[in-house]
């Protein structure tokens, strides 16, 4: 299979870990809301605050799916940004006072498939560019 064959392939891949973890970030979202309804916040304006920039991170992403959909290349260097972010987060869950190593590795997963991938598809749409 040559690279211009595997580029669509591999971007509806990345394209699809995108959406995923756009779905994620709306059910987180819907749990905050649960959370807020049930008075399980300290600080309501805080949890406000939260919820949007959850929602707003929700929306990029799932812009950035699309765009990778469409061979965008704003898509992939968002995407990959927002890969390193997540696998930021992950490190974060490893370690500390509270650490999650179960929610780390569900945060490092899908974060490092989506980087791999990004990257070959970043890599395919150069290479097709350049013939």
């Amino acid at each position: 299979m040559s690279t211009a064959s595997a580029a669509p392939v591999v971007a509806r891949l990345a394209a699809a870990i995108l959406a995923l973890e756009a779905l994620a970030l709306l059910a987180l979202a819907g749990w905050q809301i649960v959370a807020m309804a049930g008075g399980d916040t300290a600080e309501l304006p805080t949890a406000i605050a939260l919820l949007v920039f959850t929602i707003v991170a929700a929306v990029g992403v799932g812009a950035f799916a699309v765009a990778v959909l469409t061979d965008r290349s704003w898509g992939r260097s968002g995407g990959i940004v927002a890969q390193l972010l997540l696998l930021a987060v992950a490190l974060g869950a490893l370690t500390g006072q509270y650490a999650h190593p179960l929610v780390a590795l569900a945060l490092a997963v899908p974060g490092a498939i989506g980087l791999i991938l990004l990257m070959r598809a970043a890599k395919a749409a150069h290479q097709a560019s350049a013939e």
